[in-house]
């Protein structure tokens, strides 16, 4: 029997119930009827939002925190991008601009940038900071993280 999770949707933010055996089927969101994933990361610019997917969903949330002056940033974003791909629905990959979100860069104490942060359950459970411009290094930081 799978369990139900709540998944946050990346478009209209909704908590829609998915049975863990499902999450790789492509389910829609019950409110949009959006893809739940998209194999892309998600922006989390506003505090509601970003609060929303990292407190009630019940996958891991991977957040690079970046900004768009940031060159290391825009070095590591296609490698993001693809780990995004390869992650999902395990996890939920979200990006936090933080020139746009300056709030949620002070509420995690984001000093240097990109830096990024695993959460399960709502917790920070990993920090990385620093580029990793290899999608197979940062899929590979993120799954030696999670709980088995």
């Amino acid at each position: 029997m799978s369990e139900a999770l709540h998944i946050v949707c990346p478009h209209c933010h909704t908590t829609n119930r998915v049975k863990s055996d499902q999450l790789g089927s492509a389910p829609d969101c019950g409110q949009c009827h959006q893809p739940l994933f998209t194999a892309q990361p998600v922006a989390l610019d506003d505090v509601t939002a970003f609060d929303k997917h990292v407190l009630r969903s019940q996958i891991p949330v991977l957040v690079d925190f970046w900004a768009p002056w940031c060159g290391p940033c825009r070095m590591m974003a296609p490698a993001y991008e693809q780990a995004a791909a390869q992650l999902e629905p395990r996890v939920r990959v979200a990006k936090v601009n933080t020139e746009a979100a300056q709030a949620l860069g002070a509420r995690y104490n984001i000093r240097s940038i990109p830096t990024l942060a695993l959460f399960v359950g709502g917790k920070e459970v990993a920090r990385q900071t620093g580029a990793m411009t290899n999608p197979a290094q940062i899929v590979q930081w993120v799954r030696a993280r999670l709980p088995a």
